[in-house]
């Protein structure tokens, strides 16, 4: 045999014994969202001090005051420039913006912060467990992983359970609110609607799509935690519900003439998140 021929057959053989190839690792997949959440509506007055700024589906609440203005969420990480862009329409220059403030730091709501601290200087507070999550840039979600991830955002201030946050005639106090994530917050202060008392409240979400609530090592006490949420917002005062996802509290700010069609409590909020969790609960068990 010759050499040329005695390597064709020690080629064969290497391949007979060689372990088949892997498959191709899969493709990544974009944080893909619902068209209403990227949709930009125009600024929806909600009361004498409060405007909706975000997009259709995804709520971001501009507060003016005598001393400045303060932003509660942004939505998409895309939404930054749109958020700037409505502030003007409304006379509130980059540099008027002092606070930001959250309902929790999953990407579709904390978003652009860190664009917008940039653009305005505006110092960002949060609880203890929603500045981790946005510091990180959503990544390591108890839930998630790292599949919404989005730029990292610094906490200026911390704050506690009940601490009010002031800012010209404003007082807002938040409310943990564990479950949708650690950090959730419910925000309530009192303002006016064509000078008759309003006292509203913003509350994050009360879902738990897809989560783990048996044995969740990441969230022992997720059940526990979602059931003392409920009681906390039953007992908010709340002549008027607003929520991160506009139509989870009866919201459609496409509709300009409209956008308030299905107004709900916070009691018949709670009610309802306690009725799909136990049922999801049921499901899991």
């Amino acid at each position: 045999m010759n050499h040329a021929l005695s390597l064709a057959c020690l080629l064969l053989f290497a391949a007979s014994i060689a372990p088949a190839a892997e498959p191709a690792l899969p493709q990544g997949k974009a944080y893909e969202t619902p068209q209403a959440w990227r949709q930009p509506v125009a600024p929806v007055r909600i009361s004498d001090h409060a405007w909706q700024i975000g997009t259709a589906g995804i709520t971001a609440l501009l507060l003016k005051t005598d001393a400045g203005a303060l932003l509660i969420d942004g939505g998409l990480p895309q939404a930054a420039d749109m958020l700037l862009a409505q502030m003007r329409t409304l006379g509130v220059a980059p540099g008027d913006l002092k606070l930001v403030l959250s309902s929790h730091a999953h990407g579709d709501h904390a978003g652009p912060i860190a664009a917008i601290k940039r653009a305005t200087g505006a110092q960002v507070f949060n609880n203890a467990e929603s500045a981790v999550l946005m510091a990180r840039g959503g990544s390591d979600d108890i839930h998630f992983g790292d599949d919404i991830l989005y730029p990292p955002a610094q906490t200026d201030r911390i704050l506690h359970d009940g601490e009010v946050v002031a800012l010209g005639g404003l007082r807002l106090t938040p409310h943990f609110i564990p479950g949708h994530t650690p950090g959730s917050i419910a925000w309530t202060w009192d303002d006016s609607r064509d000078g008759k008392p309003l006292r509203i409240a913003y509350v994050d979400s009360l879902t738990a799509p897809g989560y783990r609530l048996l044995g969740n090592p990441r969230q022992p006490r997720i059940v526990e935690d979602f059931t003392h949420t409920f009681a906390t917002v039953r007992a908010l005062p709340c002549d008027l519900l607003l929520t991160p996802h506009a139509d989870a509290s009866g919201w459609d700010f496409a509709d300009a003439a409209h956008p308030h069609a299905r107004p709900m409590t916070c009691a018949a909020y709670a009610d309802a998140a306690e009725t799909a969790l136990r049922a999801q609960l049921e499901a899991a068990r």
